[in-house]
């Protein structure tokens, strides 16, 4: 059963909706659950990407009065791809691709606003992991103007590894962090790129900042010690947005 058209509740029609290819944000679970039928949904979930969160009873009875047999899953609006199936579409078409990588941002305006600015800016993609991120939901399409519509979005199980491959295909990967090395304006954003922006309480984790090309640091003269994220993405995406017009 579907509830609004955006969330399925249910073992056997999760199980469905997972084996006929929808989009699933993600799924909630009761914590204690077992049953052959649960069984067969953690096989189904298993080779994807779907973030699952186990819950209490209480919360999924807060979603829902139905019978929901301690399941629910929520469709994604969009069709979230893959970072490896868009490189070397990208690069066929003769571009010079600017991805954004979000590390760890969980604010879902903050999400929204950035993705309004990729929009705007030509950004190609923007890049989130499968967990402790935020997700493509009604209020992230409403705060990005419609952006998350035209956008691509690049859902990943894994960062790290994403961040390799974009290496290995001849990205440079920028960091902004307060650790930064140097002023942002002194990077090269010239060629194949993608900027990761972390949390505003945690920053970019150690993992990507160990395989970035540089780190740079956005400078501030007032008293507060952090910009907000999607300000502070505005600006690396402008910087980047000029030294490519000046390129060409």
């Amino acid at each position: 059963m579907t509830e609004k058209n955006e969330m399925i509740f249910g073992l056997r029609a999760v199980i469905e909706a997972i084996q006929a290819g929808k989009e699933i944000d993600k799924i909630l679970i009761r914590k204690d659950i077992q049953s052959e039928l649960s069984k067969e949904l953690f096989a189904a979930i298993k080779n994807t990407t779907v973030p699952v969160q186990k819950v209490p009873i209480e919360r999924l009875n807060r979603i829902t009065r139905k019978n929901h047999q301690g399941v629910v899953a929520f469709i994604s609006p969009v069709t979230y791809q893959r970072t490896e199936d868009l490189v070397p579409f990208l690069f066929e078409q003769g571009k010079t691709p600017l991805f954004i990588m979000l590390d760890g941002v969980t604010d879902v305006r903050n999400f929204g606003a950035i993705t309004r600015t990729c929009e705007c800016a030509g950004v190609d993609a923007i890049i989130i992991p499968s967990k402790n991120s935020v997700s493509v939901n009604a209020d992230a399409i409403k705060t990005s103007a419609g952006a998350l519509h035209t956008l691509p979005v690049c859902r990943e199980h894994n960062l790290t590894g994403t961040v390799k491959y974009l290496k290995e295909s001849g990205f440079r990967i920028v960091a902004a962090t307060e650790k930064g090395d140097y002023d942002y304006t002194e990077a090269n954003y010239k060629d194949p790129l993608c900027i990761i922006m972390g949390a505003e309480d945690t920053g970019v984790s150690y993992d990507n900042l160990a395989l970035c090309d540089e780190w740079v640091k956005i400078p501030l003269f007032g008293n507060i010690e952090s910009l907000n994220v999607s300000v502070a993405a505005g600006i690396l995406i402008y910087e980047a947005v000029k030294q490519r017009r000046k390129e060409n």
